[in-house]
């Protein structure tokens, strides 16, 4: 066994798996989960929960956690947390170092190297901030690859026939949809597309928005202005989903979700699976569009396809089954936890870089054009997309005005013609090009995308041979210095939120404490004179837990423990006594 894992990074869940023998096996966390949820919180000391911990504080300090986080990887844009600002690629790397923790943990061995997936649909600034996000978690990471083709792997172990594979992607926050095929081992990516800002997420909200409506019509509360309310709904509104593709209805009930000048207020109300199905209808329709788009991209038919692999839990919606079997037929596979899927893929990636994996070749494809905008503001793509990856390619341009010094490569990503309609990668300046009339410098741009989808750029003089390389670092990438920094200012170390999931330990102690000691002062022989500075104690210690404030509960739980031991020995010693007496 290898020390390399794979990682699904999630929008809603993440998971990481390993090879064990010939078989990819899916690592529990500590909670004995085999997915975490992506789900961060900050405590007020500066500690930091991932998962269930940070699932339970959702509530209760809404300001302070983060979720769905994936979706602002990329972009230059901080999350404000009370007050206090964090970069996309560190809070990521959080849930990575959760991830790694666990791992070490459950392996009994020390783990550096990971291969990470990322939606088909990633930006190469995207890709960038996930391998940020891994250095700053402690983590090597060997290859990024696609979701939907790490899906295809986690099928294809072992079989060697001929297959053309649709794999249907759609999780909380993303959806993505990829053609394969397969043939001698080797994965071939042929088509692609997705979209970045679709998914479960987005069914939830619309769930929400549909039960807000109706509660003010039936009302007149309107719930937005109550951002706790929001909050339990949003929770209900998922519970809700997850029914739904078993059951034909659902029931909503939420006591005492907000008050008003009558007093508090409870919400209850029945959603039906066609309800859910009207309202998520578009959002299928999209998806479905892209899968046929997919299909014909990849010079197919929907006949052609062999298979479909579900990915994710949104992919587990009985329209979206419907709808998959009425465009391409009914070749749904199963035998594969939609959630556990990707992580497993990615684990087998990891067993061929690591060579416990024979046989296997993945080739995989950029989704989108890459090149650069020229006179006009028009764009000129060098490396088309769907083009196997890794790949280089070269194109010439020249000046286009009278002795010009310098020219400035803006680099771009998309399949638009006019340059600013697509999306800018980065941009630099060649300086100290032969000086002469414009079209007469022959200026090469070199365009190289390596295995992990991550871009260089060069440009050369062709004449002077002056040139210059950059690999495409937006202002959302990180420099070396920089992920250094964050893991010092972060103390990434530090990540297992030991005081805070103790306090979690601590107040179910506590209270099991409570229930000897009211059980002990109903005895007899119980010593009375302690019985108002116990009662004070308990109050103490339930206002800490209350205020999630760990250092007091750890201070009242002792004195709760000594207040049981004094009250045991009382009652012990009485009873002795009567029985002396008696004798």
């Amino acid at each position: 066994m290898s020390n390399i894992i794979g990682i699904d990074l999630g929008t809603t869940n993440s998971a990481a798996a390993f090879i064990d023998g010939s078989n990819a096996k899916v690592i529990p966390n500590k909670a004995g989960n085999t997915v975490t949820p992506s789900v961060v919180y900050f405590a007020e000391d500066g500690s930091v929960a991932v998962g269930e911990p940070a699932v339970n504080m959702k509530l209760a300090a809404p300001n302070r956690t983060v979720t769905g986080i994936k979706r602002k990887m990329g972009i230059d844009e901080n999350v404000n947390v009370a007050g206090k600002k964090y970069s996309p690629q560190l809070i990521s790397s959080y849930i990575l170092k959760k991830l790694k923790n666990d791992a070490e943990d459950y392996l009994g061995q020390s783990i550096h190297d990971a291969v990470i997936t990322v939606p088909a649909y990633f930006s190469d600034a995207q890709r960038q901030a996930t391998v940020d996000a891994g250095k700053i978690a402690g983590l090597n990471v060997l290859r990024i690859i696609n979701e939907p083709t790490a899906a295809s792997l986690a099928y294809g172990l072992n079989d060697y026939t001929h297959q053309n594979i649709v794999v249907y992607d759609l999780g909380g926050g993303t959806f993505d949809v990829s053609v394969l095929e397969l043939e001698s081992g080797i994965f071939e990516v042929r088509a692609t597309k997705g979209n970045n800002h679709l998914g479960g997420m987005d069914f939830n909200a619309r769930l929400t928005d549909f039960i807000v409506c109706k509660y003010k019509e039936e009302t007149g509360i309107d719930l937005t202005n109550d951002k706790l309310a929001m909050e339990k709904l949003d929770e209900a509104a998922e519970r809700a989903k997850i029914a739904l593709s078993e059951d034909e209805s659902a029931k909503i009930e939420i006591p005492f979700i907000t008050a008003d000048e009558h007093g508090p207020r409870h919400l209850s109300c029945t959603l039906t699976r066609d309800d859910f199905e009207i309202l998520i209808g578009d959002y299928i329709d999209q998806t479905m569009a892209l899968t046929a788009e997919a299909i014909a991209e990849a010079g197919m038919q929907n006949d052609d396809i062999d298979k479909i692999i579900l990915v994710g839990g949104s992919s587990q919606i009985p329209l979206v089954i419907q709808r998959l079997s009425q465009l391409i037929g009914d070749k749904i596979m199963s035998g594969i936890n939609p959630l556990e899927v990707v992580a497993r893929g990615a684990a087998i990636q990891a067993g061929i870089i690591a060579g416990e994996v024979k046989g296997m070749v993945l080739v995989d494809i950029t989704p989108l054009s890459l090149g650069i905008e020229i006179d006009k503001g028009l764009f000129v793509p060098i490396i088309e997309r769907g083009s196997p990856i890794p790949t280089e390619a070269k194109k010439i341009f020249t000046t286009v005005e009278d002795y010009q010094s310098s020219v400035e490569i803006h680099i771009l990503q998309g399949e638009r013609r006019m340059a600013k309609e697509n999306t800018t990668l980065g941009t630099f300046t060649l300086t100290g090009i032969e000086a002469a009339p414009k079209g007469e410098v022959s200026i090469e741009v070199t365009f190289n995308i390596d295995i992990n989808s991550i871009v260089s750029v060069s440009a050369r003089d062709v004449k002077t041979g002056e040139s210059k390389t950059v690999i495409v670092n937006t202002k959302t990438g990180l420099t070396d210095n920089e992920i250094r920094q964050i893991i010092e200012d972060s103390n990434i170390d530090g990540i297992t939120p030991n005081n805070f999931i103790k306090m979690f330990d601590d107040a179910e102690e506590g209270r099991d404490i409570i229930r000897k000691i009211e059980h002990l002062l109903n005895n007899d022989n119980a010593d009375n004179s302690l019985h108002a500075d116990i009662e004070a104690a308990i109050i103490f210690f339930d206002k800490a837990v209350d205020e999630r404030d760990f250092f007091a509960v750890e201070k009242y739980l002792g004195v709760l423990k000594d207040y049981l031991s004094e009250l045991t020995i009382s009652v012990q010693e009485n009873i002795a006594k009567e029985e002396f007496v008696y004798r």
